[in-house]
């Protein structure tokens, strides 16, 4: 073969090429570095929905003959047909393989197999749920790993498709004026309610990208910084004290009532922080939403810096404890608190958004001025001779009780 041939076959097959990632990409592989620090997080257990993981793990094979009695529920209960179905899916098709980060290897038809599954599995478990319908998935265990595994970021499904097939199932008419047809927002909102601590509205969602994406929103509802990054706004902070420094230098920590959990406001000397409760559905959920925000949104990490600040804070045992102490950590998960905030924020580029960036430093200053420590520390020297004043004036009357009592005639 001569050069002009081999240029042709590299012509053609440059040619053929396109570049997969377009603007409607949002459901992504998780990026290697985040997924070697814990694979777990990012898998589902229970259930897979979308291309991902579908037939990718035996372990989930178990779950796909409910979603069929799901999905066949749903079907007989909507007033659409399954071809309207396919045909707006099949329509959808290149829009659909677009939102992954990755090429899809299914075939056309199974790729509608997935979408039509899953989906009537998704409305199904949502409508039960919503009625408090009696479900075939009984076991507790069970319905709290498939809310879990419905918000991992790469077992999603485009949450305006899951839309439109919602709206194609029923007619206008009684989506939007049947009270007993609630809108699929509605549903979503009412089935992941727990999360959404921030009392957010479902009416006021203009776009959702799917289920991760909406825990995000929830998080960050009532956030002061809610703009993207620009380069004069990049902020690096080379430290941040701990919890323990920052104490050792008279900085007190107290709970905050602030519905965002991002809300962090250090003034006069107190550094409030919203309740944080760490459990392993928390763990699993921070994971995902850091790796979204990696992926997605890497002008907008907003709440990949409240998981990094978190990591500058806490740092030892010492630390959580101190917290715990203060009623700012509820710790479910033991010693497993520093390992979460070492993957979490321990590889993450230090550069902060505008509160971040004032918060860190306004703790650094307080932190080294020599007097606000001699403060501190005449305070403890205060309560502690205080305290030994306590006990020596006990032990005096000890003594006086005793000296009367032997002088006392028997």
């Amino acid at each position: 073969m001569n050069n002009d041939d081999i240029a042709m076959n590299i012509e053609a097959f440059l040619n053929a090429t396109e570049e997969h990632l377009t603007h409607e990409c949002c459901i992504y592989k998780v990026p290697f570095e985040l997924l070697k620090m814990n694979e777990d997080a990012y898998t589902p257990k229970v259930v897979s929905i979308g291309p991902f993981h579908h037939s990718a793990d035996p372990c989930l094979l178990s779950m796909e003959s409910h979603k069929q009695i799901y999905c066949k529920a749903f079907l007989r209960r909507n007033q659409t047909s399954l071809n309207a179905w396919i045909r707006y899916i099949r329509d959808k098709e290149y829009s659909i393989r677009g939102c992954y980060s990755h090429t899809l290897q299914c075939s056309s038809s199974k790729l509608v197999e997935i979408i039509v599954v899953d989906s009537g599995f998704i409305f199904e478990l949502f409508l039960r749920y919503y009625s408090v319908y009696t479900s075939i998935v009984r076991q507790p265990w069970w319905s709290d790993n498939i809310r879990f595994d419905l918000l991992l970021l790469e077992n999603q499904l485009p949450f305006d498709i899951l839309v439109d097939l919602f709206n194609l199932s029923f007619n206008t008419g009684a989506v939007g004026g049947n009270n007993s047809i609630p809108s699929f927002i509605q549903l979503t909102f009412y089935y992941f309610s727990a999360h959404n601590a921030s009392g957010l509205n479902f009416g006021d969602i203009i776009n959702i990208r799917h289920f991760t994406d909406l825990i995000r929103v929830f998080y960050l509802q009532h956030f002061p910084q809610r703009r993207p990054r620009t380069s004069n706004e990049l902020s690096l902070v080379m430290h941040c004290p701990t919890v323990t420094e920052l104490s050792e230098s008279g900085i007190r920590f107290k709970a905050s009532k602030s519905p965002c959990l991002l809300n962090l406001e250090f003034s006069r000397g107190v550094l409030e922080i919203p309740v944080l409760v760490l459990g392993e559905a928390n763990k699993v959920l921070f994971h995902n939403i850091v790796a979204l925000e990696r992926c997605h949104y890497p002008s907008e990490p907003y709440f990949t810096d409240y998981v990094t600040f978190m990591h500058f804070l806490v740092n030892t045992n010492k630390d959580v404890d101190e917290l715990v102490r203060r009623r700012v950590l509820v710790n479910w998960v033991g010693d497993n608190v520093l390992n979460m905030f070492n993957s979490l924020g321990g590889n993450n580029i230090i550069v902060f958004n505008q509160h971040y960036f004032h918060l860190a430093t306004d703790l650094n200053i307080f932190h080294d001025n020599p007097r606000n420590r001699f403060v501190a520390n005449l305070r403890r020297w205060k309560g502690a001779l205080s305290i030994g004043a306590i006990v020596l004036l006990i032990l005096t009357v000890i003594q006086t009780v005793c000296s009367v009592m032997q002088v006392l005639p028997n």
